[in-house]
């Protein structure tokens, strides 16, 4: 147990003595709390010093030992009270702290509630006028409601009104020729008010006016039609003509339904070939095409809002043929388009776009490189992005003029066309000639493709039913703008369908295209003649004999140009359309043909050894390069095959040649007549490209024949 200090035990007797129960002289218990100070002493020093005198002599002890925890109890006092200020400090601090926080928040609480009482105070006219402008607002969406529930009664009150009397009133206008006569004079305007003779702009000779029920149902519609889409509404915009366009496609559909179920048996009953829904969507086509023809001659000096109503009007007589199966013997809208002003507007807007698109495609950062690259199955022509933007930009000009009523305005729109094609074909000279001093390089190859790829669509539209029907009506109207200076033979092929329209421009880009094609062709030839020079100088009059065949190998100085050969055709292969790698790895071949039988073959005499050796070289390695682009490569080495063929006869079957064709050249020297011809013999020997004389320059190249 730990060791108690006086002090402590001081004050446990203390305690003890304040806590143990004490009794008066009744013998009840006294609190301790209701003793005095006396009461205690009296009852330590009985319990201490007791009644016993001998035991006074312990009194000294006591006191000094009291006297000792008396001292304690001072320090003790001492030290709690100068520990106390520090502490106290601290808390006054944090009071102090505390209050100057409460008096920043204060501020900032009173500053920012003044902020949001100006704010307030400045938000309240705007508050005001909003609250206005709602109630404003309110009330007109009341007006709204009140003038659509009016429509809407009024719509049916026409209906029920205008089917119950509509019958009666076909009956009267169909009844009798005379009824007939004065209906179609009421129609054409005779003594019929001014929003009804506007209803048909097509003159009578062209077709039919309408008849009068079909005008007096007209009649709504024509209004909301000019309430909308004339005057200062903001439905009438020149911007926006496909508001009215689509409104009557609208009116056309939703009437459909009710016209054919409704208004036609009732004409059928009176007797009458007429089709309701189309005399309908006649006299709507009237409204619209009054509007189309006042809005095309305001628009004729703003190119861009020009172009957007004539692709309007096309995207509605498209819809009015196809959903509306409008008969295409009545006119429609595409006759507004033809007026000479609009016409020749439309033809300047479109080439003029068409040079802006043509600019801006041929500067692309990828107009050289094909989008199909990655894709080899869609990628046989290998188009340049450029080549094929220009061809769908002729092909959507095609579908703009295809449905127009006058073969004399699509043929002006196919010499647009053409002088199109022609400007591209020498744009693609200029960069072709920036590029030819590097024929192999990839955008050289790309502006080939383009040529070829616009050469094979207008070869396919040449046999186009459309372009076909095009060039037919060219040859009879005699359009000389499409003929230009063609003789008589030109134009009756172009009468029989023989020829084509584009014959004149495909003979142009077939001519570039043969063009550039020779320029690669001869640069390629030049590096591989250069990698050849060693192989022409070859010992070939040395070389021993070997008699088997399977322990020969390539000749060291044909390496270079077999591996220049081989890079040349995979890289062609790689970066030229399908068609076009044709022609270049044949013309290849056949220049190659005559290089190597004139500058190694002719330039040389050959032993045994060294003919056998430059067979082995041609028909084991040479020509397999070719092999894999055809199946009988040495067709197309036919000089180099046959020199090889005579080249490597035996001495025996050599010298008979050589006597035959010697023969054979003094019998026709002295005769005229050769039986049977020396060609026979060399049929024999597979010979067919070699002319006799030939042959025989071949055999004096021999260093094995005796001369």
């Amino acid at each position: 147990m730990a060791t108690l200090t006086a002090a402590e035990r001081t004050t446990g007797k203390l305690t003890d003595a304040f806590s143990t129960p004490v009794y008066n002289q009744d013998g009840k218990s006294v609190s301790p709390d209701s003793r005095t100070l006396q009461d205690v002493v009296v009852d330590f020093l009985e319990k201490d010093v007791g009644g016993d005198l001998k035991s006074l002599k312990n009194v000294g002890n006591l006191l000094k030992k009291l006297m000792e925890e008396n001292s304690v109890l001072e320090d003790q006092v001492l030290s709690v009270s100068s520990s106390v200020p520090p502490k106290v400090s601290a808390a006054l601090s944090a009071a102090e702290e505390a209050r100057c926080s409460l008096e920043n928040l204060q501020k900032r609480e009173r500053l920012i509630s003044n902020t949001l009482h100006q704010h307030l105070q400045g938000a309240q006219p705007w508050m005001d006028n909003l609250s206005q402008t709602l109630n404003h607002v309110d009330t007109i969406e009341r007006h709204m409601k009140y003038l659509r529930c009016l429509q809407h009664i009024e719509e049916l009150r026409y209906r029920r009104y205008g089917y119950r009397t509509l019958s009666v009133l076909v009956s009267l206008t169909f009844s009798d020729s005379d009824d007939l006569l004065s209906t179609r004079a009421l129609t054409s305007g005779q003594g019929v008010p001014s929003t009804q003779s506007a209803l048909s702009t097509t003159p009578p000779s062209q077709a039919p006016p309408l008849c009068l029920p079909i005008q007096i149902m007209l009649q709504p519609l024509s209004k909301r039609f000019r309430y909308h889409f004339y005057g200062n509404r903001q439905t009438n915009s020149l911007s926006k003509p496909e508001w009215y366009l689509t409104q009557v496609l609208m009116w056309m559909g939703n009437s459909a339904t009710f016209m054919e179920e409704k208004i036609q048996p009732i004409l059928d009953r009176a007797g009458t070939a007429i089709s309701a829904r189309v005399e309908l969507c006649r006299g709507l086509l009237s409204l619209v095409q009054d509007k189309v023809a006042i809005d095309a001659s305001r628009l004729l000096y703003d190119d861009v809002l020009f172009c957007h109503l004539v692709e309007e009007v096309l995207q509605f007589e498209k819809e009015l043929r196809s959903n509306q199966s409008y008969p295409a013997v009545l006119p429609g809208l595409l006759h507004l388009l033809l007026e000479d002003t609009v016409l020749q507007k439309w033809l300047t807007v479109e080439r003029k776009m068409a040079v802006e698109k043509m600019d801006a495609m041929l500067s692309a950062e990828g107009a050289w490189s094909s989008q199909y690259k990655d894709i080899s199955d869609m990628d046989e022509l290998k188009a340049p992005d450029c080549a094929e933007t220009f061809m769908t930009l002729l092909q959507v000009i095609t579908e703009r003029y295809r449905g127009l009523p006058c073969p004399s305005a699509q043929l002006k729109f196919l010499g647009l066309q053409r002088e199109l094609v022609d400007d591209f074909r020498i744009r693609l000279t200029q960069v072709m000639k920036e590029e030819s001093r590097c024929p192999l390089g990839a955008r050289y190859c790309a502006i080939l493709n383009a040529v070829n790829y616009i050469s094979t669509i207008l070869g396919d539209w040449g046999d186009n039913v459309f372009f076909l029907q095009l060039q037919q009506a060219a040859v009879s109207l005699g359009e000389e703008a499409i003929l230009g200076d063609l003789g008589v033979m030109e134009v009756g092929r172009l009468a029989s369908l023989e020829g084509s329209l584009f014959e004149g421009l495909l003979a142009l880009l077939d001519r570039l295209k043969g063009d550039m094609m020779g320029r690669l062709l001869e640069w390629t030839m030049r590096e591989i003649t250069e990698k050849t020079k060693p192989y022409c100088q070859d010992r070939w009059l040395s070389l021993p004999s070997q008699q088997d065949q399977s322990t020969m190998t390539l000749s060291s100085s044909a390496c270079p140009m077999m591996l220049c050969v081989r890079d040349r055709l995979l890289n062609l292969n790689q970066v030229l359309s399908l068609s076009l790698f044709q022609l270049a790895w044949q013309g290849l071949a056949e220049r190659l043909d005559n290089f190597l039988y004139q500058d190694v073959i002719l330039c040389n005499h050959f032993s045994d050894g060294g003919a056998a050796q430059l067979q082995f070289d041609m028909t084991r390695n040479l020509f397999p390069l070719f092999g894999h682009y055809c199946k009988r490569p040495e067709n197309f080495f036919k000089h180099v095959k046959e020199a090889c063929i005579i080249l490597c006869l035996n001495v025996g079957s050599a010298i008979l040649l050589r006597d035959l064709l010697k023969d054979s050249e003094e019998t026709r020297d002295v005769a005229g007549i050769q039986d049977p011809p020396p060609e026979s013999a060399l049929n024999e020997l597979g010979v067919y490209c070699l002319a006799p004389c030939d042959v025989l320059i071949l055999l004096k190249l021999r260093a094995s024949l005796p001369q």
